[in-house]
């Protein structure tokens, strides 16, 4: 089966240069390389299906007022750092693109009923035979 595909227009999403956090010498206290990238799934042209499924996700970067903040920062290039915010934006757009399948409750097998029961029996007659022995 193949994946869906959502396009997300640019004028959707906001994109904002900044220092990047952790190691990198003096190049990250000079340089803007990291990129936030904020979008409004509420504002957004997605259907109102995957607008729903998106802020049903128990994400962190799901704000309370249903923005989505990906902070990119892992590149030295504030150009890589910007596609590949974007790319994170569209892969989890795209996972909850397609209607999960509900699953259909199926019944055991006559066959696994049987062996059920029968392994029931054997485990009550070993534990049956760990009792006291009384004298006669």
């Amino acid at each position: 089966m193949q994946a869906m595909h959502v396009a997300i227009p640019e004028n959707e999403y906001e994109l904002t240069a900044m220092r990047a956090q952790g190691a990198g010498g003096q190049n990250v206290n000079k340089v803007s390389s990291a990129i936030h990238l904020r979008y409004d799934i509420h504002a957004s042209s997605l259907h109102d299906a995957h607008k729903q499924r998106l802020l049903a996700l128990r994400d962190q970067r799901i704000t309370d007022e249903g923005v989505l903040i990906i902070k990119a920062q892992q590149y030295r290039s504030q150009e890589m750092n910007r596609q590949d915010a974007i790319s994170r934006l569209h892969e989890l757009v795209n996972s909850v693109a397609k209607a999960p399948i509900m699953r259909r409750a199926t019944r055991p097998t006559l066959g696994s009923q049987r062996r059920r029961m029968e392994n029931k029996i054997q485990r009550g007659r070993v534990k049956a035979m760990r009792g006291k022995i009384s004298p006669q």
